[in-house]
């Protein structure tokens, strides 16, 4: 006969919870990336249904985003958290918003000088290392050799995904073309580093992504001076998209991305977020049934088996992080 089970000790609950919190956060961080990833393809049908211009896209995007997590902040009677959160942290809240907007504008410019390719290898590859470097810096420690192995892995299925994406070509400015899209790469992992200390831990996700949208549009729609072309569209269709690039592409996506990044490393967020290019090479396969190829299709389970690495604890960068103890966070 045996004896009565052992009930679990206190610290292998916390073990237990706090990877189930990692696996939670970094669930949201990979749906944010899926979601970003069919920007761009949501962009090509609209400018199939109308001629706007990229800039003036961004614009609507952040202005409808904005809007519709205003609406949510007033439906729930919140909007005293963002009113809050610009109190307590209006500069770290205008660097957010302003680098997210400007990480845009670089990459969409690195693209049309150096190609789809280099700017997408150098704009998303470049950050998961410098924030790898950065965070062995501070903890005056080499990285651990499965955290190499996972980064590894995903940037060489990144490379390989994008060849195929870029068909080769490189654009007509290639140098200043990477010369951009590295400054999005570096904005993108300060943005994502700011994002996700104190600011993301004492404001709800709605609240951040709302006050982030806010100051975007601030900051992008003095651009729309300087555009040639059509800024405003009467067509119906082209709307449509317009209201998906900013209710899911902006408004959900960034609600994921600060939602987790109160459980997840920056590091291991932003690598977890090169499953963006693979969405949108698969998107493209399916829907323009562009071909992905044998090269295409390998970059592919490389960019999920080093995204799928990250599941495991031994491969973040710091502690796995408990769920704060306030009941202030909204979920996405």
């Amino acid at each position: 006969m045996s004896g009565p089970e052992r009930a679990p000790i206190p610290e292998q609950l916390d073990v237990h919870d706090s990877h189930q919190t990692h696996l939670r956060g970094l669930a949201e961080v990979i749906g944010a990336g899926v979601l970003w990833g069919t920007g761009g393809l949501a962009m090509q049908l609209l400018r199939e249904q109308d001629p706007i211009s990229p800039l003036a896209v961004i614009v609507w995007r952040a202005a409808i985003g904005a809007a519709v997590v205003l609406l949510v902040l007033v439906v729930l009677r919140r909007t005293g958290e963002l009113v809050a959160l610009v109190r307590r942290h209006p500069g770290r809240l205008f660097a957010v918003g302003a680098g997210t907007a400007a990480l845009q504008a670089f990459f969409f410019v690195s693209v049309t000088m150096v190609g789809v390719a280099v700017a997408t290898v150098v704009g998303l590859g470049l950050a998961p290392v410098l924030l790898t470097l950065v965070d062995a810096v501070r903890e005056r420690r080499p990285p651990a050799r499965r955290r190499v192995g996972v980064l590894v892995t995903a940037l060489v299925g990144l490379v390989l995904v994008c060849t195929v994406a870029g068909s080769g070509e490189t654009g007509p400015r290639p140098i200043t073309g990477v010369v951009l899209a590295a400054a999005s790469a570096v904005t993108f992992a300060l943005t994502t580093s700011a994002a996700g200390g104190r600011i993301s831990h004492g404001a709800s996700p709605v609240a951040l992504t709302g006050g982030m949208a806010l100051v975007g549009v601030l900051v992008l729609t003095p651009t729309l001076a300087f555009v040639d072309g059509p800024v405003v569209t009467h067509d119906p269709a082209a709307w449509a998209w317009l209201f998906y690039l900013g209710g899911l592409t902006l408004a959900v996506a960034y609600v994921l991305l600060y939602s987790g990044l109160r459980v997840t490393p920056a590091s291991t967020a932003v690598t977890a977020t090169l499953v963006e290019p693979v969405t949108a090479t698969v998107a493209a396969t399916l829907v323009l049934q562009e071909p992905l190829g044998v090269v295409g299709a390998a970059g592919v389970v490389l960019v999920l088996a080093g995204v799928a690495g990250l599941g495991r604890p031994a491969t973040t960068e710091g502690p796995i992080v408990s769920p704060p103890s306030s009941a202030a966070g909204w979920r996405g």
